[in-house]
């Protein structure tokens, strides 16, 4: 402890002195990383995670109904319920499904455009809500997940996410193939809802004026998420018996977020965003950066739970989380100490066979195709359909 408390300050962006008998805080001369006061460990100490699971806990659907509660006040900035209003604006038929760009009202504010492919055949059908990652690039939301038609710059930007990310795939796609009726979003700040030089300029900006308005990013883009997961739940051709969230990276935290925190999704696919908040805070990390940390970060929430007690909130519904062995963005111990926690719950409510847990090792920040099979073969056995 001593030991990493003496790097942690040397990194910090000011260091003490002596001046006889008086301590005094200064700028440090030498400091490769700046994220960090010299009382980062103090502060970090006070850390209290007061709402979190612990083996203390006598009832597990009373700890959930009470972390509801608490996660719901601190994430969603407000409430809404306005009409979806939702008119199809265009379509074309593919191999077993029907692709349609359908705009819907995601919130008071907010009438956006979205993705939706519906399998061909006598519905109700089971479905998914795709989120997509911050990748820093913005040109692009809800076309990495799902193949676009109709602009040549969209498409060849997302067929190259695929190609980095996805083994070529569109996985939006590849489950519509399944059988699953698919919507796709962007959140605030992608695709049709970006502006020239997001990724270098805007993002902090929008999160301080976000904050100034008594909201936060990370908040908005979680309420457009149970909106969104609400609007698919509502569509005739979708059973809401079988409603999932699949995600990747940030896409991954919103995915177990939202089948947290809504009723719409009855399980969840999060690939690749899973640990601990202190597991998270080292030197070189992205939630310490700013910019694209601002898109999960709450505000006040490590007063009460932390991330996998969040995704724990969850439980009892079906929950997939992979982790990749190679990923730099998050450390294997924080990861570990994550999965345990999240077994430890559905444990407790007596479905632990409904929790699946990996790390990859091989694996880097990756969501691809054999990993998406495995993701896929999961979410049909939860949903009972036998291929």
């Amino acid at each position: 402890m001593m030991k990493s408390l003496i790097i942690l300050c040397a990194l910090a962006w000011v260091s003490v002195i002596a001046y006889g008998d008086s301590q005094y805080q200064t700028q440090a001369i030498d400091s490769p990383d700046r994220s960090f006061p010299v009382f980062y460990q103090q502060l970090k100490d006070k850390m209290s995670f007061s709402m979190a699971w612990n083996d203390k806990v006598k009832s597990p659907k009373r700890w959930r109904k009470q972390g509801l509660a608490k996660a719901r006040e601190l994430i969603f900035p407000y409430e809404d319920n306005t009409p979806f209003d939702a008119v199809v604006i265009d379509s074309v038929e593919r191999d077993g499904y029907r692709a349609e760009k359908v705009v819907f009202n995601i919130s008071a504010e907010s009438r956006v455009l979205a993705l939706l492919l519906t399998p061909d055949g006598d519905g109700p059908h089971p479905a998914a809500l795709f989120l997509h990652d911050h990748g820093a690039r913005f040109d692009i939301g809800k076309e990495k997940f799902v193949q676009t038609w109709g602009d040549d710059a969209r498409l060849k930007s997302s067929q190259q996410w695929a190609d980095k990310y996805f083994s070529g795939r569109f996985p939006g796609d590849e489950l519509a193939r399944r059988g699953y009726v698919v919507l796709s979003i962007d959140a605030l700040g992608w695709g049709d809802r970006s502006v020239p030089g997001f990724k270098t300029d805007s993002q902090q900006a929008l999160a301080s004026n976000l904050f100034n308005l008594g909201s936060s990013f990370a908040g908005i883009i979680a309420l457009e998420d149970k909106r969104a997961a609400d609007f698919l739940a509502s569509l005739p051709q979708v059973d809401t018996k079988r409603v999932a969230a699949v995600g990747f990276s940030m896409g991954a935290f919103r995915a177990w977020q939202v089948a947290a925190l809504s009723d719409s999704i009855t399980a969840g696919v999060a690939d690749c965003w899973m640990a601990t908040m202190k597991g998270l805070m080292v030197p070189g990390n992205n939630q310490l950066k700013g910019q694209s940390s601002f898109t999960m970060l709450h505000p006040y929430m490590a007063r009460y739970l932390d991330y996998p007690d969040i995704a724990a909130l969850a439980a009892p519904k079906p929950l997939l989380v992979f982790a990749g062995g190679q990923d730099k963005l998050f450390p294997v111990d924080s990861v570990q100490e994550a999965f345990s926690r999240l077994h430890e719950v559905w444990r407790a409510n007596g479905v632990e066979d409904r929790l699946l847990t990996r790390i990859w090792p091989d694996k880097s920040h990756t969501f691809t195709e054999d990993m998406q099979d495995a993701a896929f073969a999961w979410l049909d056995q939860q949903f009972g359909i036998n291929r």
